[in-house]
């Protein structure tokens, strides 16, 4: 009995230690897809206009970016540069949409004049399909058995699917190219078949997106920035 225990005790180690040949990492280039859910929200400033809380601002109380859920895919590319460095092109279709809360005064309640301290919200709804293209160094630690740690930085270009003249009808207006910074970090975790590697991104857009001639006139005057940024989690296969 104890050489049988003792048996299936090595027998586990090696299984343990066994070394997965998928995905190897030495291979010059190499290729794989990914799916993704990220959630993001527009990074709003305020002008000075609201401020003065003259005219349009006398109505708004405030304007709140709602962070809003998506999802994206696409597929890696992937150069070798070092044992530990790659460089990754990922190109991708991510679906977004931009939830934005407008919360106004409530208009007055008796003949006195007296404002109801309570105050009306109205959600602006921004939708997108964007093709994107990062373009990133991975720089990945000395790999422990079957998992290695990784970092990734660089930047993407943005491009809307959708028409200016479409997108100039919404309330919210915003510009179809973007370019962000990007930083992340995650694990490359090796099976029998593939390479599986989990990641969290952190994006933050450069670019300020505002077109206030075509927005919404009770409240355009009131924002004089507005930068996507978002939060995502990559699911890589190779």
């Amino acid at each position: 009995m104890c050489f049988i225990l003792c048996q299936t005790s090595v027998f586990s180690q090696a299984r343990f230690n066994e070394i997965s040949k998928a995905g190897q990492d030495d291979k010059l280039l190499s290729y794989g897809f990914f799916l993704a859910a990220h959630t993001n929200y527009f990074r709003l400033k305020y002008s000075d206009a609201f401020m003065d809380n003259t005219g349009n601002a006398a109505n708004v109380e405030s304007i709140v970016p709602v962070y809003t859920p998506g999802f994206s895919l696409g597929f890696l590319g992937i150069l070798r540069l070092h044992d530990q460095l790659n460089l990754m092109f990922t190109p991708k279709i991510g679906f977004y949409e931009f939830k934005t809360d407008v919360n106004y005064f409530n208009t007055p309640t008796s003949n006195s004049g007296e404002i109801n301290s309570a105050v009306r919200t109205e959600t602006y709804i921004s939708e997108a399909t964007m093709v994107e293209f990062p373009l990133l160094f991975k720089y990945k630690a000395q790999r422990f058995n079957n998992s290695r740690m990784f970092f990734t930085a660089g930047g993407s270009m943005m491009f809307r699917t959708k028409e200016q003249e479409e997108a100039d009808i919404e309330a919210l207006v915003t510009t179809g190219r973007d370019f962000t910074l990007d930083v992340g970090i995650g694990f490359d975790m090796y099976f029998k078949y593939f390479k599986f590697s989990p990641e969290v991104r952190f994006s933050h857009g450069m670019m300020n997106l505002y077109r206030p001639e075509t927005s919404n006139a009770g409240f355009r005057d009131l924002i004089s920035d507005i930068r996507r940024k978002s939060i995502t989690l990559y699911l890589h296969f190779q």
